[in-house]
């Protein structure tokens, strides 16, 4: 019995969650969302798919910096960078929602000298990033959301 591979199948899970966690953002205006225990603080990104077209809404943890906001293409350590990564790449113009407050941005990928100062500090504010980056053999990405 084939069953897929395992770290698929774990994906599909959060997915749902993650899609409950949008849900719950977006209609308490961030009051539900924006902080979760354990977790760094938490925005929704609006990204649009690269070849759909389709509107979609994901939560990530962010760092603020002087560079602007600071969001980790890390899929939880997955093999593949996620799909809001590679739809930002295509459409880099976009909007984030911090609790009620929605914000235009400009995003990019964090050069390598911005990722060497950035990663210790994305690290410091959740731990698992170290540990994703572990996990896979991709350099995990730092995108820098530059307000616009």
């Amino acid at each position: 019995m084939s069953g897929g591979d395992p770290e698929d199948r774990n994906w599909a899970l959060l997915r749902r969650l993650i899609a409950v966690h949008t849900l719950l953002y977006r209609a308490t205006r961030g009051r539900v969302g924006h902080h979760v225990r354990g977790t760094p603080p938490m925005l929704l990104l609006e990204h649009v798919g690269a070849r759909s077209g389709v509107r979609r809404r994901a939560p990530l943890g962010y760092l603020a910096d002087e560079l602007g906001l600071v969001i980790v293409a890390s899929k939880g350590g997955h093999r593949h960078n996620p799909s809001w990564f590679h739809n930002l790449r295509a459409h880099p113009d976009t909007v984030v929602q911090i609790g009620s407050k929605r914000q235009p941005v400009h995003a990019r990928i964090a050069d390598s000298d911005e990722r060497r100062r950035l990663w210790p500090k994305v690290v410091e504010l959740h731990a698992g990033y170290d540990d994703y980056q572990r996990h896979t053999e991709r350099e995990i990405p730092l995108v820098i959301l530059e307000p616009r």
